[in-house]
């Protein structure tokens, strides 16, 4: 592995320039040094020339410390990278990385459709002689770039790496926690934006607070389930990365994923909704490839089946709620 230097600050790179990685960028550049790659030579010119992300992060001024490229190649002098694309296209975008062994911090939250791979095995593929850590949990990213109080997970299975991560990306309003448990924090991610999309069906149905408060203790034993067949821990999932983005995702219209649900919710049909979209709403492509993997692992996730209906237009709003009220009553507490 690339040895990192104790005696300078990380030269940290940031691949991807939306809203999330621009708010990261942010965070990392109180730090030390930040190059951010983008593939919009419009947002890499904005943030260059006025810092600022206004196609993605509008009202937000950035650090004149972000260095934003076009060119891979610029990442080649980073020691670590953050990588912050949708997780469908991580395959593709590490395969249009400078080669090294420098580690990777994965900021996407998906499993990959056609493999049922999550992130970080992708990242074993692809980048096999790199270190891999997650940086997962509750995160809008404006608030993030706006330094507002933020506590999230770092995982990373080599501790003194994650820790030497955590130092430096830490700052007062930006708070990782470390963990081990590398796949914990990538299943609650996952999840937790299929589950985001059925409570914002709550929402957009006018189903009532109390619906939406049953979904998300339902949803979040929905992923305990499946976090165990994959290994994950019951702490992880119970913590930032799990229970706490999963709060923070179903309960707010600032969430993607919730606000596809609410026009679901309201009768409106996925694909017009998704088509008029500029940012991903991750938890649209995650449900199939979850529900597909939460069978093969004889796993049983009736909201996310639910929703994953609901994505496709087998079901509408009324018969997939029906579906869920009439299930058969079953002890609450079971893996």
């Amino acid at each position: 592995m690339t040895t990192l230097s104790p005696d300078r600050p990380l030269h940290l790179g940031v691949v991807g320039g939306g809203a999330w990685g621009t708010a990261l960028a942010q965070v990392a550049a109180a730090g030390g040094p930040v190059t951010l790659w983008a593939r919009s030579a419009e947002v890499v010119d904005a943030i260059n020339r006025d810092h600022a992300n206004p196609a993605y992060l509008p009202g937000v001024a950035l650090s004149p410390a972000i260095v934003a490229t076009t060119d891979s190649a610029a990442l080649q002098s980073c020691d670590a990278l953050l990588l912050v694309t949708p997780a469908q296209h991580m395959r593709d975008v590490m395969a249009g990385l400078p080669m090294g062994d420098r580690p990777l911090i994965l900021c996407s939250k998906g499993i990959e459709a056609g493999t049922q791979l999550l992130m970080s095995e992708v990242a074993a593929e692809c980048r096999p002689d790199a270190p891999i850590a997650v940086l997962s949990g509750p995160t809008f990213a404006h608030e993030v770039a706006a330094g507002l109080p933020t506590a999230v997970t770092l995982a990373c299975e080599d501790d003194a790496l994650g820790e030497r991560l955590a130092n430096r990306i830490a700052r007062s309003s930006f708070r990782p926690y470390r963990s081990a448990d590398v796949v914990g924090a990538e299943i609650g991610g996952a999840v937790k934006n299929v589950l985001a999309i059925a409570c914002g069906v709550v929402s957009g149905h006018g189903l009532g607070q109390n619906a939406g408060a049953a979904l998300i203790a339902r949803g979040f034993a929905e992923m305990a389930r499946f976090g165990a067949a994959k290994g994950a821990t019951s702490a992880s999932l119970a913590g930032l990365a799990g229970l706490g983005d999963l709060v923070l995702t179903c309960s707010s219209t600032a969430s993607r994923n919730f606000s596809l649900g609410v026009g679901l919710g309201r009768g409106e049909r996925a694909v017009d909704l998704l088509a008029h979209r500029r940012t991903v709403a991750e938890g649209a492509a995650t449900a199939p490839v979850l529900v597909e993997t939460a069978r093969a692992l004889g796993v049983e996730m009736p909201i996310a089946e639910a929703v994953c209906a609901l994505l496709s237009g087998d079901v509408a709003v009324g018969a997939a709620i029906e579906q869920l009220l009439t299930r058969p009553l079953t002890p609450e507490h079971r893996l």
